[in-house]
């Protein structure tokens, strides 16, 4: 079993070249600006200090890579769509991130993370067209789900079924304020890392 709290920040870097020299498993945080993606890291690992948070968007820039148990790298992409003129941004996203996906053996899944509380953007949705075209394995995630009730939750999922043109989509609803829904994500990290 991993040991979650036993994550350490090792280094930024702004290409997959820059990665650790240690070759280990890879599980990739990624969403919108804002969306909860260094909070959950923070949460998955009980240290409020780990990953920088900020109110302000855009604040992660590069790729940040964490040890987890020295088994595991969480790694934490930059948000998408935060910017006024968020076609570069989108762009050099895009360019990291190909870069990123390319040949990568090390990944093992994608947390990709939505606000629960939102509806997908256009670059939600390419971003998940993206990952079904490529067989890039992910679990979609609704953050803030702490905001929802039941048909709350119901009414979502039939919402992003319509957005993302996909009737067997998957959500699996999370809340950094729920150490249940916390556990729960941890062991389905468990599972795809094994």
């Amino acid at each position: 079993m991993l040991n979650f709290r036993n994550t350490i920040f090792i280094k930024s870097a702004t290409e997959k070249n820059g990665r650790p020299e240690k070759t280990l498993p890879e599980v990739l945080f990624v969403g919108r600006s804002n969306v909860g993606k260094s909070s959950l890291l923070n949460a998955l690992t009980d240290n409020s200090h780990l990953a920088f948070t900020s109110s302000k968007p855009g604040h992660t820039r590069l790729l940040n890579y964490y040890s987890v148990d020295q088994k595991l790298y969480f790694v934490d992409a930059p948000g998408y769509g935060f910017a006024k003129g968020s076609k570069e941004g989108w762009i050099d996203f895009g360019k990291m991130m190909e870069d990123y996906f390319v040949n990568n053996s090390s990944l093992r899944v994608v947390l990709f993370l939505l606000d629960g509380r939102r509806q997908p953007t256009v670059e939600d949705i390419d971003l998940y067209r993206f990952f079904k075209a490529t067989n890039v394995p992910f679990i979609l995630i609704a953050t803030k789900s702490d905001k929802l009730n039941q048909s709350a939750k119901a009414k979502l999922t039939r919402q992003w079924q319509n957005c993302f043109e996909d009737d067997k989509l998957s959500i699996l609803p999370v809340s950094i304020q729920n150490r249940q829904s916390i556990s729960s994500l941890a062991a389905t990290i468990e599972r795809w890392v094994k």
